[in-house]
């Protein structure tokens, strides 16, 4: 028998293995809290680029069904990054691009980045999100 994944719609067979639906509240809770199945702090893409701006980067993104353009490269300075958004600040041309995630492939760097974040500290400089 095939389920589906309810946010995609793909077809999975459940062979009693780990499926998110099938996993009550409190085994969410408990791989959370540090069982060592789920990481405490979680990566996020805003996370990441927040612990790296300031730094030159080249950001690649496709724009489907785009006439003018499908693909295009944006290279700048990150400002900023939030949820669903990137702020690229490009020095040599004097403008700055908002960008958004969805549209987003990925990011590429010319030094070292910077991955390892603290934990959070109160001060709501990295992201969150509360399981769904």
């Amino acid at each position: 028998m095939y389920n589906y994944y309810p946010w995609y719609g793909y077809p999975v067979q459940h062979t009693g293995g780990y499926y998110p639906a099938d996993m009550s509240r409190q085994q969410q809770q408990q791989q959370q809290n540090g069982d060592g199945m789920l990481p405490i702090e979680q990566s996020y893409i805003e996370n990441i680029l927040r612990l790296n701006r300031g730094k030159r980067a080249r950001v690649y993104m496709t724009f489907e069904n785009n006439p003018d353009w499908q693909s295009r490269i944006f290279t700048g300075i990150i400002d900023e990054a939030g949820r669903d958004h990137i702020v690229l600040r490009d020095e040599e041309q004097g403008r700055w691009y908002l960008l958004l995630m969805v549209y987003l492939d990925f990011v590429e760097f010319d030094e070292s980045i910077q991955y390892d974040y603290p934990f959070d500290d109160g001060s709501g400089a990295l992201s969150q999100y509360s399981p769904r």
